[in-house]
């Protein structure tokens, strides 16, 4: 039975180690990535991708290089996901492309183009920075994939406990396209749940009126 938002977000933690017996059904990772997909994301651009490995040889390659956490290994599905750097860039022709696909006129279209590059003109300047806008993007998706995940009764644990040039040697990224940004393990739990700690509501919100 499908949990209620409420019910996800109190079931959902850092699950530190996965029952290495239960996998996850190809429906129920197919919603978990559709929830990543659909996210949105400035100016439209869905800097992102989504690497799904299930390969047991590539996860223990790629454990090493995650401070040898056991989530790597133990996990039915080990989504990688990537920041997109070359096709942010207007010069790649595919943010053009991106705004393309909302029927607009050439006015609108060169109106848009201009306000992303002169919105974004340091950002674009360098892959670093490119970087460091789409990275955070992508934590859009990953939190949706997460509660996604925790609606369906399925466990995650997002990692950024790794060498980053080390993984993405193991993946055999090209780096002027692509980036790793975080890693999400996804299954189920084979430990009981710690207790959830977060500050009161009051410390956190603030409302102006």
């Amino acid at each position: 039975m499908q949990k209620t938002f409420n019910e996800a977000m109190d079931f959902r933690h850092a699950c530190k180690l996965f029952d290495e017996n239960r996998k996850i059904s190809s429906d129920e990772i197919g919603e978990i990535l559709e929830a990543g997909r659909k996210s949105p994301s400035s100016f439209g651009m869905e800097p992102w991708k989504f690497l799904v490995v299930t390969n047991e040889e590539l996860k223990a390659s790629i454990r090493p290089h995650c401070w040898n956490q056991p989530q790597i290994t133990t996990c039915s599905h080990l989504v990688v996901i990537l920041a997109a750097i070359e096709s942010l860039k207007v010069q790649s022709g595919v943010v053009e492309k991106r705004f393309s696909r909302r029927e607009m006129s050439k006015e609108q279209l060169d109106f848009y183009m201009d306000k992303y590059s002169n919105h974004l003109n340091k950002t674009l300047s360098s892959d670093e920075n490119i970087f460091c806008w789409s990275a955070r993007q992508t934590y859009i998706a990953a939190a949706n994939m997460m509660t996604c995940a925790a609606a369906l009764g399925i466990d995650s644990c997002p990692i950024e406990g790794f060498d980053k040039d080390d993984v993405e040697r193991v993946l055999e990224l090209d780096a002027s396209k692509y980036q790793l940004s975080l890693i999400i393990p996804f299954g189920y739990r084979v430990k009981e749940q710690s207790s959830q700690l977060r500050l009161p509501f009051e410390e956190v919100v603030e409302f102006k009126e």
